[in-house]
């Protein structure tokens, strides 16, 4: 069965969206019951309907190789090329993190750098668990935060190739993104904020205390 693709697809990182994925895998995914009974030809409007009723991340599987849903969704997205600002509701779904995964996963791939960094890194502080299959096709926990961490700095994801993501401090160099501040430096920053305070409620004496030293 031929795949609906679209006509003039986005290209970006000096490519086509879709062929981010390799041949091979494309091929392999368009074989498969899941792609031809789900995706075939699903647009945009009704993709994050089929994103929703994911249930495990992974890529290809098993003995004869097949294709996980979520890499089948992931190319589809690729696809049809969603706008933006759905994908970023994708990512700030609370509810339901395998959609959330799946808007990571396809930000990372089309996305900017700076888009990358900005809507991906909060989510390093997100240690929810989530089911991955390998693969031998067998199911194993990790977090959130590990999946994002390895789209930020791995070279390949659930058997895609992820395009080269510039480095953020030179980004933060050219002023086209700000320094990060992660939990921790916030927590230490409202630490010594608090210290501060203290110390100069230490200081300096109330207006009371002022009163009674100065007139006896």
């Amino acid at each position: 069965m031929v795949s609906c693709r679209v006509k003039d697809p986005h290209s970006i990182h000096c490519t086509s969206l879709q062929y981010l994925v390799e041949e091979i895998i494309q091929t392999r995914i368009y074989e498969s019951k899941y792609w031809k009974e789900e995706c075939f030809g699903l647009m945009a409007e009704l993709a994050d309907d089929k994103a929703m009723e994911l249930k495990f991340v992974g890529g290809m599987y098993g003995g004869n190789i097949k294709p996980t849903p979520f890499l089948c969704l992931t190319l589809k997205l690729l696809q049809v090329q969603p706008e933006k600002v759905i994908i970023v509701e994708f990512m700030k779904n609370e509810d339901l993190k395998y959609i959330l995964m799946l808007g990571a996963l396809y930000m990372r791939l089309a996305g900017t750098a700076i888009d990358c960094y900005e809507f991906m890194e909060p989510l390093n502080n997100s240690y929810r668990k989530i089911k991955s299959q390998n693969r031998n096709g067998d199911f194993e926990l990790m977090h959130v935060d590990e999946f994002i961490d390895e789209l930020l700095h791995c070279e390949r994801v659930y058997d895609i190739i992820l395009p080269r993501l510039q480095k953020r401090y030179v980004l933060e160099k050219a002023d086209q993104l700000k320094a990060r501040v992660g939990a921790l430096g916030a927590d230490m920053d409202d630490v010594q904020s608090s210290e501060e305070d203290e110390k100069l409620q230490r200081v300096v004496p109330s207006p009371d205390h002022r009163w009674r030293s100065f007139g006896g």
